[in-house]
């Protein structure tokens, strides 16, 4: 995996699942651990969002442990339906 990518770097890349090819969108946002200073999970604004507040009321977080490859334009993830976790918009 690349070393000193930045939230900026992220959010221009698209997400898509290999388990089914499915396009889940665009990394919204990261959390992770400041003690350790490593990233946890990726945030994936569900399709139809516009800038992460328009749009609908969901997203896709995913476990940085199911990133298989980032690219130079995509960050593909291998995950099942079941383990994409949808969680309510914070608005």
């Amino acid at each position: 995996m690349e070393c000193g990518l930045r939230l900026f770097d992220f959010k221009q890349k698209e997400v898509i699942n290999i388990a089914d090819g499915r396009r889940l969108g665009f990394v919204s946002d990261i959390e992770f651990d400041i003690a350790c200073g490593r990233i946890l999970k990726i945030i994936i604004a569900a399709p139809g969002r516009i800038w992460g507040i328009f749009g609908c009321d969901r997203e896709y977080v995913i476990c940085w442990e199911n990133i298989k490859r980032i690219g130079d334009d995509i960050i593909l993830v291998e995950v099942c339906e079941n383990f994409i976790t949808e969680k309510p918009d914070k608005r």
